[in-house]
């Protein structure tokens, strides 16, 4: 209860006493932002000055790490032909437009695009050795071509 009428009744006398003191007291009790953390003016200024520095050179990293991505979904998008993202397509442009893919990503990318080639069934035709794909693209064809007419033979079709 002392505490609470302490706190109400010495705010009301501080500022009445401030008041009727001269101007010069209170210049002397409040202190600037720079000898409050123990420094002069010219270092805090220099201080503030690198702060600003080091949050921009961040900011420009993050927007270029953001481009990075962007770049990767659309690289995907434009693979598997699904629509494009206008965010995506920003992004890229705020970072300066020539956003290239980090290496790594680069490798893992061309890795992949070379196990799906090897996979399909043309990849696997193409590394069969003494196999000839014209010779056998015009024998399927002959082939369909005799599957077309024995069809139009046949009455029950």
């Amino acid at each position: 209860m002392a505490f609470m009428v302490k706190t109400m009744v010495g705010g009301q006398l501080k500022n009445l006493t401030g008041s009727l003191g001269s101007g010069e007291d209170k210049g002397d009790g409040e202190k600037s932002a720079a000898e409050a953390q123990g420094m002069s003016r010219e270092e805090y200024e220099e201080y503030q000055k690198q702060l600003v520095e080091e949050k921009m050179e961040r900011d420009a990293q993050f927007t270029h790490r953001k481009a990075e991505r962007a770049t990767l979904r659309s690289h995907f998008r434009d693979k598997y032909r699904l629509p494009k993202n206008e965010t995506d397509e920003n992004q890229i442009q705020l970072a300066g437009g020539d956003v290239e893919l980090p290496r790594e990503l680069a490798k893992m990318i061309e890795e992949d695009t070379e196990e799906e080639r090897a996979a399909s069934v043309m990849g696997q035709l193409g590394s069969l050795s003494g196999l000839d794909l014209g010779s056998l693209k015009d024998k399927a064809q002959a082939t369909l071509g005799d599957l077309k007419q024995s069809a139009e033979k046949c009455h029950v079709m």
